[in-house]
């Protein structure tokens, strides 16, 4: 099922500012929290699909790239923001409802299994992959391998040497915060805040483990299959939800961003979703007329050329050109002809041109002429 346009989801105009995308979210978070809709999974997917249309939206980069490109824009054919489950959604969106754990000062209490307790996550990762015009006219898969941080194979990712080495904390009761309640001429107030023994993470270590010194993490390799959507650019960045470097004990991966690079072709020029080629012919031929043979993104074709065909006059080859991303639009490939001239000539063929430039035919006639090469250009276009 194809996902819904973000805006349409929020509720907000394309043209809303962050504040009224903020408070959109807002909304409709508090609406369909879980702990309101326990059991209903309609519910708990309009959640997500509001957390998924928010961390797009109001991040200014990915929003830039969501209105031109749409969803493949911030996606490598479904990897993005829609593969957040809920720890993703309360770890990364609970600073709008004012810290601490975030919906308790809605629903009175803990806002999915993690509670208060603070959740690390992991960073991005960025690597180029090179494609190939024809790579990007059809699109493709790249398995990639990324070396990265990877939880520890010892501890499993706890950091601690072994199960009787940790246990919960006696601070906080394993909730990662603590509350404190202060007496203030308006009355009683209470305060959320990290707890100052874990650090948050709601365990202790008493002994941490020999391979990662209770990081959680260590080094390690993993080979990554990235579907790459036609008609990406250069320059172009797609995001893998979850494939970046491990968070220590549990917490959240970071992203895997791809940055698009092209790889020139031999003989084909891009421009935007269109195809350029320099075609040379010689005098005769643009005089007589012939059939030549040319490369395109889908193999050879076949084109004729007319007698009379004047140098800088443009073939258009319809739909042969680069899809644009998520459309069915196709460009076309614009040939461009050029009348290649000799730079040196022998006695035989000297004497067969002082012949034909005396010819009446064979002298210029401005107000016969084609029209000039910008003309055509510009009637393309229009």
């Amino acid at each position: 099922m194809s996902k819904r346009d973000y805006y349409d989801v929020l509720g907000v105009q394309r043209t809303a500012e962050v504040t009224e995308i903020k408070t959109a979210y807002r909304k409709l978070a508090i609406k369909y929290h879980p702990d309101k809709n326990p059991g209903d999974q309609e519910a708990e997917d309009k959640f997500k699909e509001a957390a998924e249309a928010y961390e797009v939206l109001s991040n200014a980069e990915k929003r830039r790239r969501y209105d031109q490109f749409g969803h493949a824009g911030n996606s490598a054919s479904g990897y993005g923001a829609g593969g957040m489950n809920m720890d993703d959604i309360f770890s990364q969106f609970g600073d709008i409802f004012g810290g601490g754990n975030p919906f308790e000062s809605f629903f009175g209490g803990g806002g999915g299994t993690r509670g208060g307790r603070r959740v690390q996550r992991g960073t991005n990762l960025r690597i180029k992959v090179k494609l190939t015009l024809e790579e990007i006219a059809k699109g493709v898969e790249k398995k990639v391998k990324v070396n990265k941080q990877v939880v520890c194979h010892t501890c499993t990712g706890t950091g601690a040497k072994d199960k009787g080495s940790y246990h919960t904390c006696n601070t906080c009761g394993g909730s990662g915060s603590v509350r404190r309640v202060t007496n203030t001429i308006l009355g009683q107030m209470q305060t959320t805040s990290t707890c100052p023994t874990c650090n948050g993470e709601g365990v202790e270590i008493t002994a941490k483990c020999t391979t990662c010194k209770g990081e959680g993490l260590e080094r390690g390799e993993e080979t990554i299959a990235i579907n790459i959507p036609a008609g990406v650019s250069e320059g172009m960045q797609l995001s893998m939800s979850g494939k970046g470097n491990a968070a220590p004990r549990g917490g959240i991966p970071g992203d895997l961003i791809i940055l698009i690079e092209e790889v020139p072709h031999e003989t084909l020029k891009r421009d935007g979703i269109n195809v350029i080629y320099d075609l040379y012919i010689n005098f005769a031929d643009a005089a007589l007329g012939t059939s030549v043979e040319i490369p395109t993104i889908d193999g050879k074709a076949k084109i004729k050329i007319d007698a009379g065909t004047q140098g800088g006059k443009i073939l258009r080859l319809k739909g042969k050109g680069l899809p644009e991303v998520n459309s069915y639009h196709k460009g076309d490939q614009l040939v461009y002809v050029n009348v290649w001239t000799p730079k040196t000539v022998n006695k035989e063929e000297k004497e067969l041109l002082e012949k034909l430039k005396n010819s009446a035919n064979f002298k210029p006639q401005p107000g016969k002429s084609e029209k000039s090469f910008f003309e055509r250009i510009k009637e393309y276009f229009e």
